[in-house]
């Protein structure tokens, strides 16, 4: 039946070549729209990590919730001890102090409300691949008292690197201090609402602004981001649940899982019309193809062949087609996809990002 089904599809060899090419070309442009979509979800999921969240942050249980009114009530007990422990976890490469402020930031001129980070500068820039510096350098150990600047705050107080400033904020104590510091430069990521209030600073000179050795979380950079739910697990199991929260990059990222969501169902649509254009091309086709063969069904009847079998040689004749078709599709989408991949076309940001 196989063989005398084969032979049938390449009978009329205008039309098979037709519905193939219907078939290939509609998988072609699954597997290529698919690509484009899923390279959107990649690079958004490692600018999301790369450029301000990690792969894991912990911090004490309640800082995400309640902690916000009171942050230093809620900072890490022996940041030290537990970083250390943290360090030896399989697939970790970095555990990065970070303490978090809010203040405001003087030009001399104008005060400008900003969330301030205090960090390790050189394991922030291994992190941080995805972070542009728009002018100036990255922040180094050697900066004592540098500040950089998110692209927004340096627009607003026309800030440029090397320019002085002054940070004012509230200490744990309720009272106020300040501290003089120095732009070194100006970075870009890939959340506009991000920059437009955030400065980094160097770990020691936060804690020196709040009088406090405290941080507020660890974030864990890992080797790869498929292991980010292992690492999750195994940490759950091990760190007391009542003292610390374990959150992963995809929990604190709202933006990337709206955006997902949003491309999930715009790619639903497009996958929804483009199969129905194939059906309707292929059924067409088929269906003209029976018609024309109805003289060699009634001989094929007569000759004592019972109608299941001509179904079942009908069947398996769409069923070659189908897997002829798939075959080529799938080799001329990958044929493509290597050929766009080598030429290189950059894909816009997701809106509002």
């Amino acid at each position: 039946m196989w063989r005398l089904a084969l032979r049938n599809v390449f009978r009329q060899r205008a039309r098979t070549l037709l519905t193939l090419g219907a078939i290939a070309a509609g998988i072609a442009g699954l597997i290529l729209s698919g690509g484009f979509v899923e390279d959107i979800y990649v690079q958004l999921r490692e600018a999301t990590i790369h450029s301000r969240l990690g792969h894991i942050q912990i911090s004490k249980a309640g800082y995400s919730t309640v902690g916000r009114r009171a942050p230093f009530q809620y900072v890490l007990p022996e940041p030290e001890a537990l970083a250390k422990r943290l360090a030896a976890v399989p697939g970790v490469l970095d555990v990065l102090p970070r303490l978090e402020l809010t203040g405001l930031l003087s030009n001399g001129k104008a005060n400008y409300t900003i969330v301030g980070e205090g960090v390790d500068p050189e394991k922030e820039a291994r992190l941080g691949s995805y972070v542009s510096i728009v002018a100036g350098r990255q922040l180094t150990a050697a900066d004592s008292y540098g500040i950089l600047l998110g692209r927004g705050v340096a627009q607003a107080l026309r800030l440029s690197p090397g320019d002085p400033v002054t940070i004012l904020l509230n200490t744990p104590d309720g009272s106020l201090n300040s501290l003089e510091m120095t732009v070194v430069g100006v970075f870009g990521t890939y959340a506009k609402d991000f920059d437009d209030r955030a400065v980094r600073m160097p770990l020691a000179a936060a804690q020196e602004l709040v009088a406090t050795p405290a941080v507020h979380t660890l974030v864990l950079s890992l080797g790869r981001t498929k292991d980010t739910r292992s690492v999750a697990r195994r940490l759950g199991r091990e760190l007391p649940r009542e003292a610390v929260e374990i959150r992963t990059w995809d929990e604190l990222a709202d933006f990337y899982r709206k955006t997902v969501a949003l491309y999930d169902r715009q790619f639903g649509v497009l996958q929804l019309i483009t199969l129905c254009m194939v059906l309707l091309t292929v059924a067409n086709s088929v269906s003209m193809t029976i018609w024309e063969r109805t003289g060699e069904v009634g001989t094929l009847m007569a000759l004592g062949d019972a109608p299941r079998v001509v179904r079942r040689l009908i069947l398996a004749e769409n069923v070659l087609l189908a897997g002829i078709g798939g075959l080529l599709g799938v080799g001329l989408g990958i044929v493509m996809a290597l050929v766009i991949s080598k030429i290189g076309i950059p894909m816009p940001a997701p809106p509002n990002a």
